[in-house]
């Protein structure tokens, strides 16, 4: 009897314990069902999305979860004080050490690789609790439930091919790994970079200027800017810091320098060029924007006092201004005195003026503002047509080398979108300087496109850095007529 009772002890226990095996293979199979669905869905709405460009393959693995971190607007632990001007309001409110959990259940990343647009773009729009470390550079999407994790490399500046550090972007897998926040905002942030061709006039609004414009400008001011590259470009922050707190109330934060992790309920990470020094309405987020928009907001911002330039019809007698942009190095008009009569023949007060890309952008946009035509060779000095009142008109004097085609796309566009008249004269072989330099025979002269061929060193050298112009003024004499008669029909 004791051994039959011995038996069955050791089978009863065996029965037990290979139900409990079955039940636990059967339980983790629907487990990994289940995951696998979840992931199913969540890519497929992701690939989805009109906004997604970034195919999963094109992601890139690049950081381990422990170096990630993040933030949201400004509620902060004790101890530490925010990066905020003293004269600026801020919404920065003590909070206790547990880690902020915000409302939104949805939380995504949506990211733009550089193919997709003009000016080779790389953004992300993270939605949901956003967290960022700047000395790690790194923006985080802390899931409110389990997610795939990801991870993308995108450039902060709007040109991708500027080399500058770029920005990681993490979609965590786990909230658990995310570090707990120091600082608590509010309101959406925007994270670029001053960096690449800063500091030259017309890139510092076709890359900067302008984009920030349209990623920032539907939050009416209740935006953190947070800028990389700082420590490159100081004094770029001090030109345009009137701009900066005309698109943001709160002070910027400097991310290499900024040790906390910061909260955000949604992060811009980089700036989209689709057009140069312009904005396409189509694709603006939160609505429509142009760019008579952007310059309504300088004259705004400035305080410029013209809304629209001379109208020879309501004002027959009165003369429109004509600034005529003196360069003092390369791509000279070699014969301004005689420029300046024609344009006075043809019924302008005409002024000669140099407008310095260190001087004071307040200023210089009043002086711009106070004139109807703007005159200048192809360069930077045209990005002056910002401040023209609308109405005015930009006669651009394209260089000899057939250029007209990165002259207009520059330039051309951009002005018309602006609400201004463009024209553009195209100097000939004999008014070039190039042609007593280089001698009638030198493929320069004979053959542009040789030149354009063999590429783009070659070409500015000799059609960009090298030339200068003697205007024939009565050539030029039907150009300056058509700028008059636009006032004229106004």
């Amino acid at each position: 009897m004791s051994r039959i009772a011995s038996s069955l002890n050791v089978g009863f226990v065996a029965g037990v314990l290979f139900v409990l095996l079955v039940y636990f293979l059967v339980q983790q199979q629907e487990a990994i069902s289940s995951l696998s669905v979840a992931t199913t869905a969540a890519v497929s709405q992701w690939m989805t999305d009109k906004q997604l460009i970034k195919a999963p393959g094109e992601i890139q693995q690049i950081k381990a979860p422990g170096e990630i971190l993040v933030a949201s607007d400004v509620h902060r632990i004790a101890d530490k004080q925010p990066i905020q001007d003293p004269d600026v309001a801020s919404d920065v409110q003590p909070i206790s050490d547990k880690e902020p959990i915000h409302d939104s259940e949805k939380g995504e990343v949506v990211c733009t690789t550089e193919s997709e647009t003009l000016g080779h773009s790389e953004t992300c729009e993270v939605d949901g609790d956003v967290r960022t470390n700047g000395t790690a550079l790194s923006v985080t999407l802390v899931p409110a439930s389990w997610k795939e994790r990801r991870e993308w490399m995108i450039s902060p500046y709007s040109k991708a091919e500027i080399i500058v550090k770029n920005v990681t972007v993490t979609q965590l897998q786990d909230r658990a790994t995310a570090p707990p926040c120091t600082v608590t905002h509010s309101m959406p942030a925007v994270l670029f970079a001053i960096a690449g061709h800063a500091g030259n006039y017309w890139h510092d609004y076709t890359d900067i200027l302008v984009p920030l414009f349209v990623a920032s400008r539907r939050y009416r001011g209740e935006v953190t800017f947070l800028i990389s590259n700082i420590q490159y470009r100081p004094e770029w922050l001090v030109k345009y810091k009137t701009l900066l707190w005309g698109l943001s109330k709160h002070a910027w934060v400097d991310m290499e320098g900024d040790t906390e992790v910061r909260c955000f309920p949604h992060v811009t990470v980089g700036l989209r060029v689709d057009k140069e020094l312009t904005i396409v309405p189509e694709v603006v987020p939160g609505g429509p924007l142009s760019m008579a928009d952007f310059t309504r907001f300088l004259r705004e911002t400035y305080g410029l006092p013209r809304g629209a330039a001379v109208s020879l019809t309501r004002e027959p007698d009165k003369k429109p201004r004509l600034l005529l942009i003196h360069r003092g190095h390369y791509r000279l008009f070699l014969n301004e005195p005689e420029i300046a009569q024609a344009a006075e023949a043809a019924g302008f007060e005409t002024v000669m003026m140099e407008l310095r890309a260190n001087a004071s952008e307040a200023e210089q946009a009043r002086v711009v503002n106070s004139f109807d035509v703007l005159l200048g060779m192809h360069g930077a000095g045209l990005t002056n047509a910002l401040h023209l009142p609308p109405g005015g008109v930009v006669i651009q004097v394209v260089p000899y080398g057939n250029i007209e085609v990165l002259a207009r796309a520059e330039f051309s566009e951009p002005v018309t979108d602006m609400g201004l008249k463009y024209l553009d004269y195209s100097v000939s072989v004999e008014e070039s300087s190039l042609l007593e330099t280089l001698g009638p025979e030198h493929p320069a002269i004979k053959d542009p496109e040789s030149i354009h061929r063999s590429g783009w060193t070659n070409m500015f050298e000799f059609y960009l850095a090298k030339q200068n112009v003697r205007i024939n003024t009565t050539r030029f004499a039907p150009t300056l007529a058509q700028a008059f008669d636009h006032l004229r029909q106004q």
